[in-house]
């Protein structure tokens, strides 16, 4: 067996490189990296990056993923990433949190399913929800008290909290498909007005307020409610053009023949058949977020961008 063409089909189908094991490059001294770290592990030292081995450093390289993160020329100090399979994408957002970071925020086990160690996942949608709650801390803990899951939180400040490896598939559209199907955000926002007086008093300032009426979704006027600050609409657009870039969901949403957006359930949506950036009111007419959410404005944004 060629064990270089071996190890180079691995990487290539499960998702990993040769910098996991300390190598540069698909060579001998890969091989001879893996033995090493085989031996070290109690694992058959045969330089083959198979399933198990595989399995064994992607568990290992998750528990403490931020000591993995790029420390090339070509980054710098401040260089943020968000993590798919084990591996680092960058984003251009300056607070980015990750889930074994200092007060990063993390899923509960058995609170979605787990892909380590199988072929890199291919989600191809990515839904945008609304927490109402008054910070993704708080999300983040119902969530765990619910049994349930999302790969990433954006609070009131503009900070990305990543959960969960996008690797897995969280639990946070509703269905097993569309789950498998797709990477999930929440976005802070307590929704009811009444909160205004709390944000103001935490020195977020005032949210902007959507007036009865303003906002549709599902063919209804959605109640006087609180939307996004502008630092979380700008750390969204960071985040989708990160994961469109790498995971190669393409920066589109649902419309209309007229372009406008699809304001209640898409049947592409619904059949998990679309490709892009979709509200989970897209999805089933039970939920309403994120209503008011202009997917066409910030979209093109980002092409743009």
């Amino acid at each position: 067996m060629d064990k270089v063409f071996y190890n180079k089909s691995s990487a290539d189908s499960l998702g990993w490189d040769p910098s996991w094991f300390g190598a540069d490059d698909h060579d001998d001294d890969l091989v001879t990296a893996i033995k090493k770290w085989q031996r070290k592990n109690g694992l058959k030292a045969d330089g083959l990056c198979g399933p198990t081995t595989y399995r064994r450093i992607w568990t290992e390289r998750e528990d403490e993923i931020s000591d993995h993160a790029p420390r090339t020329a070509t980054c710098g100090p401040g260089d943020k990433f968000i993590v798919h399979n084990g591996n680092f994408i960058p984003i251009d957002w300056e607070k980015v949190v990750l889930w074994d970071e200092e007060g990063g925020l993390a899923c509960k086990d058995g609170s979605y399913t787990s892909y380590a160690g199988k072929p890199d996942r291919k989600p191809h949608f990515f839904v945008n929800h609304w927490d109402v709650c008054l910070s993704a801390e708080s999300c983040a803990s119902v969530l765990s008290k619910r049994g349930i899951s999302v790969h990433f939180c954006i609070d009131n400040d503009g900070t990305i909290y990543q959960l969960l490896d996008t690797q897995h598939a969280a639990w946070h559209a509703g269905g097993r498909t569309w789950n498998h199907d797709s990477i999930g955000v929440e976005i802070s926002n307590a929704f009811y007005t009444k909160y205004q007086s709390w944000y103001e008093r935490k020195g977020f300032g005032p949210r902007p307020i959507a007036a009865k009426g303003a906002v549709k979704c599902h063919g209804k006027d959605i109640e006087e409610h609180l939307q996004f600050y502008d630092v979380q609409l700008q750390a969204l657009k960071a985040l989708w053009v990160a994961i469109s870039e790498a995971i190669e969901i393409p920066l589109e949403c649902p419309v209309n023949a007229d372009g406008s957006l699809v304001e209640g359930v898409s049947r592409d949506c619904e059949k998990s058949k679309f490709k892009g950036f979709i509200n989970h009111y897209n999805l089933t007419n039970r939920k309403i977020d994120c209503a008011g959410l202009d997917l066409v404005g910030l979209l093109e944004e980002c092409r743009e961008d």
